[in-house]
């Protein structure tokens, strides 16, 4: 999308003003459809780096995700800066549907730039064999 839905940057503002995970979302994005939960900018970048930290041949990027917050609209206190539109969805517990299958199985960290949602719907998507 070349202007983002300004719902889903209504949704995403609210998901930083609240400081919640709980939102599951889905997306449609270059051609690919992602389910997951939504968690704030600030949250998101410290499980990201905590992840990377843990790893052994990964742990130096892992201060990239928390160095200067103030990156994307985010203060330092991990809060929207005041009048700044989120410009990126932050997926956490999220998967990319393949068939009937969600990858990984365990979830996921995603970053997905608003502007390239073609498709959206609020829940997520779960398959069982039953």
């Amino acid at each position: 999308m070349s202007n983002p839905d300004a719902l889903l940057v209504d949704v995403a503002a609210t998901v930083e003003s609240e400081q919640s995970n709980q939102m599951s979302l889905t997306v449609v994005t270059g051609g690919a459809v992602i389910t997951g939960r939504l968690a704030p900018e600030a949250v998101w970048r410290e499980r990201v780096s905590e992840v990377l930290t843990d790893s052994d041949r990964l742990g130096a990027f892992s201060g990239i995700f928390t160095a200067g917050q103030e990156q994307g609209g985010q203060a330092q206190s991990g809060q929207p800066e005041r009048g700044k539109v989120p410009t990126h969805l932050h997926f956490h517990v999220a998967r990319i549907l393949q068939g009937s299958i969600g990858i990984p199985e365990t979830g996921g960290m995603y970053r997905v730039a608003i502007e390239d949602v073609s498709a959206w719907t609020m829940g997520d998507f779960s398959y069982s064999d039953s």
